[in-house]
């Protein structure tokens, strides 16, 4: 074999080697970020002008795609509370529903999540209200300590609502890389 087939050979060794690592890569990392019931996702992300990637985002915190997960007071996919889930219902003109379902689940939860960010008009602030209250954000935003513009806040107090926006975030961009 000439000198020049097996320096070629190297090369495409070389290139082989480093696709497989990408494509493992991203095999892990879809493997770190799953996506379930992404045809919902992407149905009610549009239905309310949502990016799918930031209700993917908040799904992978709320319930890591287990569409049973139980906290202390809300349930399903999108971790709803049972009077958050009767208020979206209501303005949403549903009657039967199990909010625990995963397609109700994703259905209520972007509605909210929808409403909260025109609410706020900031998707960092609506994201904490999903996760810390519209009351405590409302008090928050009305307090120079927390807010320069009571419209954004520049220091969430509650670090766990304060992880919670970072974590989204994070997941967000990467849905976003991973599957955009």
């Amino acid at each position: 074999m000439s000198k020049l087939a097996k320096l070629l050979l190297f090369a495409l060794a070389i290139v082989l080697a480093v696709l497989a690592s990408i494509s493992g890569y991203k095999v892990g990392k879809q493997a770190v970020y799953p996506v379930a019931y992404g045809d919902y996702i992407v149905k009610y992300a549009n239905q309310y002008g949502l990016d799918p990637f930031l209700v993917m985002g908040v799904i992978k915190q709320e319930s890591n795609f287990v569409p049973d997960a139980s906290s202390d007071y809300a349930h399903g996919l999108m971790q709803l509370t049972p009077e958050t889930a009767e208020w979206n219902a209501e303005e949403m003109g549903l009657v039967d529903y199990d909010y625990i379902d995963p397609e109700t689940s994703i259905n209520i939860g972007c509605h909210y999540l929808k409403y909260l960010i025109d609410h706020y008009g900031n998707i960092d602030t609506a994201l904490a209200a999903y996760n810390g209250g519209m009351g405590h954000v409302n008090s928050w935003l009305d307090d120079a300590q927390y807010s320069s513009d009571g419209v954004a806040l520049d220091y969430i107090p509650f670090s766990e609502t304060r992880a919670y926006v970072e974590k989204v975030n994070n997941y967000w961009e990467h849905y976003r890389d991973l599957y955009g």
